[in-house]
């Protein structure tokens, strides 16, 4: 429903859903145990062939210039399976847009090569945080070749797999913050084990501890706040569709089981409770994408208000997701908290995924405050 009548995301709707059926569904409940145990390298770098990590980037930089909608239906597909390389797509998109929205394209185009590994090419970044909310921050000083870099940053995003990473600084004893790109193989970078964190195992994070580290800044100084608030504006319902695809997941495994499931010497689809979980599924997912589609044309468009229109996309949705991923468990039962389904691991995904750019309760109030000053 989200790709809508356009020819060419109908077609990446359905490169990006088989994709995930064919390379994602069978191997879930294997990648899920990572860090211990290999990661799906062979997977990302398809999905990095398939330009699924360049739906937003312009083509005169390598893109394919989709927009919002088009990562929108590629998260929500790659969701429905597994919704750790979703999360490895949302944060090195994330990235790309602070970096062009600080009119950075060039330091894209310095990481983007067409014949590197993938890891050379994906930007770690702090998608968990909103760095205005962070009191102990990296600092930086100036010095005559540029900047150095000092500090920590707690769960960077793909912080032991790139190769590069964007992160926020303070000018030490100032307010405001600046973003940096570092090369995470530079000396004195040091980067934690992953992290095993709630949900998106495969998706993994690290700390990382800088001193006196070269970076390049990117834009201006003390503007690292708005370049963040104008990439949570159009990220925000990106981050919705992943919420959403994972509660269509839950949602088809939960009727196939119901189908499959006697009790009582009959299906358990056929029992009323079953019914009635399963129609308030139904129709949280069915107004979920119509939210979503609706949300994808205002930010595509830059319709007026289309700014609230993604966040409060996002914030809905996650919330609805931690809901019906509730509810997907008890379809199943017992089961249902078995690692061999997928159920209790779209519990923990969706919940891990009410944290994307800030805690959902901060999002809020902000979203409010937004809303009544405009």
């Amino acid at each position: 429903m989200i790709a809508g009548t356009n020819k060419e995301l109908k077609l990446l709707d359905k490169a990006s859903a088989e994709f995930a059926r064919k390379e994602l569904a069978p191997n879930r409940e294997e990648n899920d145990k990572f860090p211990f145990s290999p990661f799906f390298t062979p997977v990302l770098e398809k999905a990095y062939s398939l330009d699924f990590f360049h739906a937003l980037l312009p083509e005169k930089l390598g893109g394919i210039g989709h927009g919002v909608t088009a990562l929108s239906v590629i998260l929500y597909n790659i969701c429905r399976e597994d919704s750790s390389l979703g999360g490895i797509i949302f944060t090195h998109t994330a990235a790309q847009e602070i970096l062009l929205a600080a009119d950075a394209g060039n330091l894209i185009q310095q990481i983007t090569k067409s014949d590197a590994p993938v890891n050379e090419c994906l930007i770690a970044f702090p998608t968990f945080n909103n760095p205005s909310e962070i009191e102990n921050m990296a600092v930086f000083k100036k010095k005559d070749t540029g900047y150095a870099l000092s500090g920590a940053i707690d769960y960077m995003v793909l912080g032991g797999l790139a190769s590069h990473a964007l992160l926020p600084a303070r000018y030490d004893g100032t307010n405001g913050f600046s973003f940096f790109l570092i090369d995470l193989a530079a000396q004195g970078v040091s980067i934690s084990d992953p992290i095993h964190s709630l949900g998106l195992h495969a998706c993994p994070a690290a700390d990382i501890r800088l001193e006196n580290v070269e970076g390049s800044l990117v834009g201006e100084e003390r503007q690292g706040a708005a370049y963040f608030e104008a990439m949570t504006d159009r990220m925000s319902v990106p981050a919705a569709a992943m919420s959403a695809g994972i509660m269509k997941g839950s949602f088809s495994e939960a009727l196939e089981y119901s189908r499959g499931r006697f009790q009582g010497g009959r299906e358990i689809i056929n029992w009323s409770e079953v019914k009635m979980i399963l129609a308030d599924m139904a129709v949280k997912i069915q107004n979920s994408e119509m939210t979503i589609s609706r949300a994808c044309q205002a930010v595509d468009n830059t319709e007026k208000g289309w700014q609230h229109c993604s966040r409060a996309a996002a914030i809905s949705i996650q919330e609805a997701a931690c809901d019906l991923t509730t509810w997907g468990i008890q379809v199943l039962g017992g089961v249902g908290y078995m690692k061999d389904f997928g159920q209790e691991k779209r519990f923990r995904d969706a919940k891990h995924l009410q944290a994307l750019l800030g805690l959902a309760p901060m999002r809020k109030l902000k979203f409010f405050k937004n809303l009544v000053k405009n």
